[in-house]
């Protein structure tokens, strides 16, 4: 069975930036949310400019997926428990978990999490 990995904004960014520890997870079965995208289309707006947001927003965003309020109400659970992740962040946790995905990512306040494929 194929791994399943759920892209959060920093994981799409070292992607994009050619980090070649992140080369394994460019062409495997990935998730992410519009609201990843959101942040993801602000950071190269603003580094990159709008043609390069553009592009990359387009590329990744045949992987959103949806999310329900069930899964609103366990990302605001994680929240209240641990104050250093973003709200982007524990929505992302949390259907990742929900959808057998591996959580994709090289922020240093997921590192010692369940669920978390960590690659700095």
């Amino acid at each position: 069975m194929e791994k399943i990995y759920f892209l959060d904004t920093y994981a799409m960014f070292e992607i994009i930036l050619g980090n070649k520890k992140y080369a394994p997870y460019d062409s495997q079965n990935v998730l992410t949310t519009k609201l990843n995208l959101m942040e993801l289309f602000y950071g190269l707006l603003r580094k990159f400019g709008e043609k390069i947001a553009i592009f990359f927003y387009e590329q990744f965003s045949e992987y959103t997926i949806n999310y329900d309020d069930e899964s609103i109400q366990e990302a605001c659970k994680l929240k209240l428990t641990n104050n250093k992740l973003s709200y982007v962040d524990c929505i992302g946790y949390v259907l990742a978990q929900k959808n057998k995905a591996k959580f994709l990512t090289g922020d240093k306040a997921f590192k010692n999490m369940d669920n978390v494929e960590y690659v700095k």
